[in-house]
């Protein structure tokens, strides 16, 4: 059984969302991912988290803004001890 989840990404509305993953035990949990806007969420977490209409709207993103996007953000290297 599946987890119901909505099928647009709560950042950017895309409608590609895929499952990358899913919990152990069947039906729990799935972690999800937009291709267009690379955000991952899994279908537990709170509805500001999975919901389009409840996603803070300063982090939304639309098309324009990924298109004009000057770099995604590389990640810092590990820190050494």
């Amino acid at each position: 059984m599946s987890v119901p989840h909505t099928p647009d990404c709560p950042r950017c509305a895309g409608d590609a969302v895929t499952t990358v993953t899913t919990s152990p035990v069947p039906g729990v949990w799935e972690v999800l991912q937009c291709p267009r806007c690379l955000y991952m969420w899994r279908t537990t977490e709170p509805e500001r988290r999975t919901s389009r209409a409840a996603y803070p709207a300063l982090f939304r993103l639309t098309e324009e803004d990924i298109a004009s996007a000057s770099e995604v953000p590389a990640v810092p290297p590990l820190r050494t001890r």
